[in-house]
């Protein structure tokens, strides 16, 4: 493969029966007779087919089942419309991988509790997204096999955790796909693939049983797609199937708010590291953009102390040992915990050896919730723009589980320093496309706002793609 060659995008968007329809318009198709769901269904494993073996965006395929399903759709306001459920789901009669070769490939006999939330939208899985091992890197490079590419520029990584389905979406495969994020695993895949990324406030959507077993809950379920409309529409219906009495409703949004807002201004992360030329330019012009549409912009500090970074690099390395020494509890009898990948080993080892500071940083990491409302409220901030990661995405091979890991683990807290804060506060954060490097790649921009105020970012969301319309892959 030459350089050339490598730089090409790769994509399945073709004037089939999916052509460049987002999720809302193949579904008004679907209900109005137009198309059938069928036909949309064999489009979807036809462009599948052809991407993957590039992409190898795909844990595990259903594509029978998927045209089976399609025959006779569930109801809802997405009937008929392909989708992936990520590989760290459970859906009944597949496996679920978790990115591992630690795990069994038993199929699973319950579908999950968020899956039922999703599907219940009247989707249909054509199989399971690809992720790194148990979700812990910010790229898609498992040890044990082919990378998942960024369909944009094949070179490049597509993110994590959720990149497969990011780059699924954004090759055309399937227009909406789901992802999960504990740090970052919806935002920065969709960053680095040109897609929207909502992750929600915490307890917005059904939890899955990862959630409920931690001592604090980071991980918000969601989806990526390539227009604000399908996310929108996905959350609110997403609401008709359960409300949280505990936080406002959202409603339906359908386009732009009227209030104008204060938006907080951060580029710098705490981490002490500087964000890159390109990235800083994107937030700084989309600020102008939002100062010209009338929004206040207000230049800001990160709302929480530096330790927070050590933090919550802390917590995470504490997840993989309770995943490494405790995943059959998690997982089945089948966990091999000999088989887990070099990052997996690195952070629970680096756990192990400062496993006492853990009651210290679970109790900063429930004050940040605290922390990061009240310097908002301070400020008199509705929003905060900043960056989604500190710099542009980076080729593959930089974020691989075959660095040396103390290397892997420093550039990756070089490079996800801006997520992390909105899943430890239980905040809403969307990350959308709003530049380009010099290799066609996307670059995001991330906006958080106070927990339960998802509808100021849709509301935002939506005035920013009318205002700068997203770039289209099959436009290169």
């Amino acid at each position: 493969m030459t350089a050339q060659e490598r730089l090409a995008p790769v994509h399945a968007f073709s004037n089939d029966a999916l052509s460049d329809h987002d999720a809302t318009a193949l579904a008004t198709l679907i209900r109005q007779g137009k198309l059938s769901s069928r036909e949309v269904i064999a489009a979807a494993i036809e462009r599948a087919r052809k991407v993957e073996p590039v992409l190898h965006g795909l844990a595990h395929t259903d594509f029978e089942g998927a045209f089976r399903a399609a025959s006779r759709p569930g109801q809802g306001p997405f009937s008929g419309v392909p989708t992936l459920i990520k590989d760290n789901t459970d859906v009944v009669g597949q496996p679920t991988l978790h990115g591992s070769l630690a795990t069994s490939g038993e199929l699973k006999k319950t579908t999950s509790p968020f899956a039922r939330q999703l599907l219940a939208q009247g989707m249909i899985p054509l199989g399971k997204s690809a992720l790194p091992e148990f979700g812990f890197n910010a790229s898609t490079e498992p040890a044990h096999g082919a990378p998942t590419r960024n369909p944009w520029n094949p070179a490049f990584s597509c993110g994590a955790s959720s990149g497969g389905s990011a780059a699924l979406v954004a090759a055309g495969v399937v227009p909406i796909a789901h992802a999960n994020d504990g740090g970052g695993s919806i935002r920065i895949p969709a960053a680095c693939c040109g897609l929207v990324g909502l992750k929600p406030s915490r307890g917005r959507l059904v939890e899955n049983e990862a959630g409920r077993v931690l001592p604090i809950n980071i991980i918000s379920e969601g989806v990526v797609t390539r227009s604000v409309r399908d996310t929108a529409r996905f959350f609110s219906e997403a609401e008709r199937y359960i409300h949280n009495p505990k936080l406002p409703a959202m409603g339906e949004v359908l386009g732009p708010g009227k209030r104008r807002l204060r938006i907080g201004l951060v580029v710098d992360s705490i981490t002490g590291k500087g964000t890159d030329a390109i990235t800083r330019e994107t937030v700084e012009s989309t600020a102008g953009l939002l100062e010209d549409l009338g929004h206040a912009i207000i230049p800001m500090e990160v709302p929480v102390p530096r330790q927070f970074a050590e933090d919550f690099a802390h917590y995470w390395a504490f997840l993989a040992f309770m995943m490494r020494k405790g995943g059959r509890s998690f997982l089945g009898r089948g966990f091999d915990p000999g088989r887990v990948d070099a990052l997996t080993r690195g952070l629970s080892n680096r756990f192990t050896a400062r496993f006492h500071h853990l009651p210290a940083t679970l109790w900063r990491l429930r004050q940040s919730q605290t922390l990061y409302s009240r310097e908002l409220e301070r400020l008199g901030v509705d929003t905060v723009l900043s960056p989604v990661v500190a710099h542009t995405t980076p080729p593959l091979g930089h974020l691989g589980t075959e660095q040396p890991f103390e290397l892997l683990f420093q550039r990756l807290i070089d490079y996800v320093s801006f997520t992390p804060l909105a899943n430890a506060a239980g905040a809403p954060a969307i990350s959308l496309p709003m530049g380009k490097t010099p290799d066609n790649l996307p670059v995001g921009i991330h906006l958080s706002a106070r927990r339960g105020r998802e509808r100021d970012l849709l509301e935002l969301a939506f005035e920013l793609e009318q205002a700068k319309p997203w770039r289209t892959i099959q436009g290169l």
